[in-house]
């Protein structure tokens, strides 16, 4: 049964072979509600699978609290937690055929025979390998084979479903479709799941809460857009996504850029005159070829299939990158096109300049 988690000013620390302390996971508080999917991002050596162990009970934290539910877990042993683990090696056995992986958790808790078979039947229809149950690992694609190692783990019922960069052996198609069926079965049973990555794309496709992590601490913690269209800091901005950077100033809810003025909703609280910096997505500018307030000139083309990307170099600016949809039908610019730049309407946000 699908449990809530918290986690209370969890901390682990590490020795190195040196003797220095190294804090992987520092003072990490928060909740995931029962039935949601969570996902811990950032980039390697964050904390985010070290954070993944500590609430697995791989890892003993150094201080700080794991409760499931209102009961705290902290002293109780990785097999008595209720959880379950699909791991990036998938970690299945390969004597053992698809059946018989799948199967293996419930002959270890002495499951009757009757049940085992009715469980395993079901979850393999719902992972899409009904037909495929006598089958060796060795005769299954990538793909078949993290399905296996996911239904290893839904068949005992958790009561948290923990997922550890499961997609990152798979192609970058077959990764794609495998986030959109692990997202589906997930919401279909309603289970309870906490999952790392360091993929931004597949991060934001799969959850209901993103917490972004960078030398052990959450640096965010909200909905993927509310992550992407309003970053806490410049190192969320930057890490989710692509986009510009652009000194500003601020004063009466509008920044001030190269000389041209733009309303910033939810502007911060700071002094009229303060140095901010703005934060600007390329796909929230549009480029015309009319002259304009702030106007630039395009150094650089990229076509892309969906969408073209520019580099405009803007006076008293810099570069700025620009993402222009369906270049197909719209044609491209060329380099040394004439070009003016405007945002869309309420895409900008504003950072502190010390951010």
């Amino acid at each position: 049964m699908a449990t809530d988690l918290r986690i209370d000013r969890l901390r682990k620390e590490f020795q190195s072979p040196g003797g220095e302390t190294v804090v992987a996971v520092n003072d990490v508080s928060l909740r995931i509600e029962k039935g949601s999917l969570v996902t811990l991002l950032g980039p390697s050596g964050c904390g985010k699978t070290t954070l993944l162990r500590l609430i697995a009970g791989f890892e003993e934290p150094t201080a700080g609290s794991v409760y499931f539910g209102d009961r705290r877990v902290n002293d109780e042993a990785p097999n008595v937690r209720d959880t379950a683990m699909v791991f990036q090696s998938y970690a299945i056995f390969p004597h053992l055929n698809v059946f018989e992986n799948v199967a293996f958790g419930l002959r270890m808790k002495r499951v009757s025979g009757r049940e085992v078979r009715r469980r395993v039947d079901h979850v393999l229809d719902l992972v899409g390998l009904g037909r495929m149950a006598a089958r060796a690992p060795s005769q299954l694609s990538g793909g078949q084979q993290q399905r296996v190692a996911l239904a290893r783990c839904i068949v005992m019922e958790p009561g948290l479903l923990l997922f550890d960069e499961p997609l990152s052996n798979l192609d970058a198609k077959l990764r794609e479709q495998m986030r959109l069926e692990i997202r589906d079965l997930q919401q279909r049973l309603g289970i309870t799941s906490v999952y790392v990555t360091h993929d931004q794309v597949e991060a934001m496709s799969i959850s209901d809460v993103l917490v972004v992590m960078h030398d052990g601490t959450v640096e965010q913690i909200g909905s993927p857009s509310q992550v992407y269209a309003r970053p806490a800091n410049r190192f969320v901005a930057d890490f989710i996504g692509k986009v510009n950077f652009v000194k500003a100033t601020l004063a009466a809810g509008a920044v001030t850029v190269a000389g041209v003025r733009w309303p910033v909703p939810d502007a911060p609280d700071l002094p009229d005159g303060s140095p901010v910096t703005l934060v600007l997505r390329p796909e929230a500018v549009r480029l015309s070829a009319t002259e304009g307030p702030l106007a630039g000139t395009i150094r650089r083309t990229v076509f892309l299939g969906n969408h073209a990307e520019y580099v405009v170099s803007v006076d008293g600016v810099g570069d700025v990158l620009v993402d222009e949809p369906n270049p197909i039908d719209a044609g491209m610019r060329r380099p040394g096109d004439k070009v003016s730049l405007s945002p869309v309407s309420g895409s900008l946000h504003v950072l502190p300049a010390t951010s």
